[in-house]
């Protein structure tokens, strides 16, 4: 089975001045539940189906299963999902031997800023640049799943 090994942070900084790169993601989901996600994803000119599984006591393991389909495909995909949609920018930024993913969030989670790091193993050393903030690995209202459902607006 293919691993994800990931740890979440919030950004407390700046962090775009450190990007090499950004792509635009839009997604949706045809399942949201914890145990068994399935996304459709747009990631700039590229469609992508995903399947998670539930994560581990800790939240920084599960199941992952991802192909790329047509851009087509995940248009007519998007059609058929749930309710809510995730927009986001997505800035990839090395630090070290590693690349965190940090997102910026649109819509009804504007505000948000969220960095992910995948790890080879759950215990791995990793150099945390000066704008990492909280960690919130395990938080599942930090899931994206769970965003389209309760959004960053909403929170108090």
């Amino acid at each position: 089975m293919a691993q994800e090994i990931e740890r979440k942070f919030l950004v407390k900084g700046d962090f775009k001045s450190e990007a090499h790169s950004e792509l635009r993601i839009v997604q949706g989901y045809l399942n949201s539940d914890p145990e068994r996600t399935v996304r459709v994803r747009i990631k700039g000119d590229k469609g992508f189906l995903t399947i998670k599984g539930i994560s581990n006591a800790s939240g920084t393991s599960r199941y992952e299963w991802e192909r790329e389909i047509s851009i087509t495909e995940a248009n007519e995909l998007l059609l058929l999902c749930e309710s809510g949609t995730i927009d986001k920018t997505r800035y990839l930024v090395t630090c070290g031997s590693h690349v965190f993913e940090v997102d910026e969030f649109y819509g009804d989670n504007d505000g948000l800023l969220v960095a992910e790091i995948e790890l080879e193993e759950e215990g791995e050393y990793f150099e945390k640049p000066e704008w990492l903030g909280e960690e919130v690995t395990g938080n599942d209202r930090y899931y994206n799943s769970a965003l389209k459902m309760n959004p960053y607006k909403s929170w108090t």
